[in-house]
């Protein structure tokens, strides 16, 4: 990226905007937005700090400070502390410029905190933006654009192709009975077909369930207060667990764990016993999880370790298919009270376009989000991209399955224990109808 004409457009762009940063802003002294050198930015940061993506970050924001004089104030946070502490931080008017977090919890969860950034992005869009990613963060939004996309991710099973060449699988399964039909071979193969680890199982059993009714129905099936007034106007159908459709996807479940599929240990492994103690040294073949496992792994996978990757297949008589993914970024947004939008703004397109986010792909092996970089996709992740190319049905995080507070954590136990098979499809959808108060 060309550092100088980016701050020449950011200039451009601000001047029909110069009182967005008029709120309060915390100590700091600037009060029209403008780079005097004095000032400084205050970014709490998702990441903890000996992550690769903090690292890259940090790297990002001392070539910035280098080449404006504005200094930054990076705080890795690390997931529980971002999660746990922003949203009253953000409240309480604390001193904070730039946040961050998936697409739904920024522009969805606290979405009263971060600014409109339709007009002060335009150029940058045109320039960097990967059309998906914007979508997602404006639909997140309201419709608007209110945060910057970076590290993308798609959910869906990651597998070990040596394992499945072991086996005798041929190509990855597409449909349901193709997965049935991967996972026998497994087992006959002495493998476990499937692990996974307690943190995502939601997730799964939300791309699950949306293959049979779709993600509205999952919604409507835990009664997500979101779609209440679509359900009672009759604009979607209400979905309850007494369905036929929701027990003949549990039971398909069930029928699974009946065969031995999952791994006996679905229930215990707490993140990340799955994937390391199972998944990466060759015990189990295939795991649900985001796409930013390689890098986790890649410090416990073998040197010639070949990755795999398919979306949740297709079920007979469903409604969505292999298509329909759980498809999201991290993204960066600006306090609506900030009174350094400008240099935030600027901050942030140092991290997710040009040198850095090319150094995500390298270093954190992401998906690339500058378009620009779109040939950098890590080879691990190939699989991935092919499944992100041709999504054109995008779910929600969990597939709005987590809509639901009192539902979510009965909801993960008992998926786990489905899987494990220490709960049967009846008790299921029992322990399920009794939390979301049916």
């Amino acid at each position: 990226m060309k550092r100088k004409l980016i701050s020449a457009l950011l200039c451009a762009a601000m001047v029909g905007t110069m009182l967005i940063g008029c709120g309060g802003g915390g100590d700091s002294k600037s009060s029209d937005g403008g780079s005097d050198g004095g000032n400084k930015l205050v970014y709490w940061a998702m990441w903890s700090e000996e992550e690769p993506q903090a690292k890259i970050i940090q790297e990002a924001v001392e070539k910035y400070t280098a080449d404006t004089g504005v200094e930054v104030d990076v705080q890795f946070k690390g997931r529980t502390g971002q999660r746990e502490g922003i949203e009253a931080a953000l409240g309480a008017k604390q001193n904070i410029d730039i946040f961050d977090e998936s697409a739904d919890r920024v522009n969805r969860a606290w979405g009263a905190y971060p600014m409109d950034i339709e007009e002060m992005a335009k150029d940058y869009e045109a320039e960097h933006g990967n059309e998906l990613l914007f979508k997602i963060c404006r639909e997140t939004a309201g419709g608007t654009l209110k945060s910057i996309p970076y590290q993308p991710y798609i959910y869906g099973f990651f597998y070990n192709k040596a394992l499945f060449k072991e086996a005798g699988i041929d190509a990855a399964p597409k449909t349901w009975e193709e997965l049935d039909a991967a996972c026998a071979k497994l087992k006959e193969a002495g493998i476990t077909p499937i692990t996974g680890d307690t943190a995502y199982q939601n997730n799964a059993f939300g791309h699950h369930m949306a293959r049979f009714v779709g993600q509205d129905g999952v919604k409507t099936l835990v009664n997500d207060p979101a779609v209440a007034e679509k359900v009672e106007s009759g604009e979607i159908e209400d979905i309850t667990w007494d369905d036929p459709k929701v027990a003949e996807a549990v039971k398909a479940i069930e029928d699974f764990a009946s065969k031995g599929y999952y791994s006996e240990n679905m229930s215990a492994n707490v993140y990340p016993a799955g994937q390391n103690q199972e998944f990466a040294p060759g015990e189990a073949a295939m795991i649900w999880c985001g796409s930013w496992l390689p890098n986790e792994l890649k410090n416990a996978v073998a040197e010639d370790f070949e990755w795999g990757f398919f979306c949740y297949p297709s079920v007979p008589g469903g409604v969505d298919d292999e298509t329909a993914n759980n498809v999201g970024a991290q993204v960066l947004a600006i306090n609506k009270d900030s009174k350094m939008a400008k240099e935030a703004f600027e901050l942030i397109t140092y991290i997710t376009a040009g040198e850095f986010d090319k150094k995500m792909t390298e270093e954190a092996m992401c998906i690339p989000t500058d378009k620009a970089n779109g040939d950098a996709w890590p080879a691990e992740l190939a699989g991935a991209k092919e499944g992100f190319d041709s999504t054109v049905t995008f779910y929600d995080e969990a597939v709005g399955a987590e809509t639901n507070v009192d539902l979510t954590p009965v909801l993960n136990e008992s998926v786990c224990k489905l899987m494990a098979g220490t709960m049967t499809a009846d008790e299921f959808i029992s322990a399920c109808k009794a939390a979301s108060g049916e």
